[in-house]
């Protein structure tokens, strides 16, 4: 056994697996590194992309929502408003209304108490012709007497 030789073939040896390795197994090796590499790359690319579009969406979403606030803020001004008016044209309606029954009323009385007046002048021209009827100690004919009963009426 000679040393020398065991180690030419050990070099030889090794030369070869390291020919071997350099040909055959490292490139498909540094080929799958660098693949693997650019699709950590493209995804934190994507990831970059993806979050500036969160970002983008959030901003319109907010400017949507400040849209939404101020268009519903002037909806309820709008409805405010609305019931507001409906409740000035109830109130007019009501005060109207109760105007017109309140007219109705006021006639109504005005008819009573001029029909309680008529009823009270007949009820004194009928006392003063029973008064009149003791005095004199006769009888007075009240179909033949109306118009002088009727102007004593008026004058009452």
């Amino acid at each position: 056994m000679n040393l020398n030789l065991t180690l030419f073939a050990q070099a030889l040896a090794f030369a070869g697996l390291i020919w071997l390795i350099a040909t055959k197994i490292w490139p498909p090796l540094l080929a799958a590194i660098e693949e693997r590499q650019q699709k950590i790359a493209e995804g934190l690319a994507a990831a970059d992309r993806s979050q500036k579009d969160l970002a983008q969406a959030q901003d319109k979403i907010n400017d949507l929502l400040k849209d939404a606030r101020s268009k519903a803020n002037e909806i309820i001004d709008q409805a405010h408003a609305r019931a507001n008016q409906i409740v000035d044209a109830a109130r007019e309606e009501a005060v109207a209304e109760a105007n017109r029954q309140k007219a109705a009323a006021q006639a109504e009385i005005d008819a009573s108490a001029n029909r309680a007046r008529e009823e009270l002048r007949k009820q004194v021209s009928a006392l003063a012709v029973d008064g009149a009827e003791k005095l004199l100690r006769r009888e007075i004919d009240a179909n033949a007497h109306k118009a002088l009963l009727d102007d004593l009426a008026t004058q009452l």
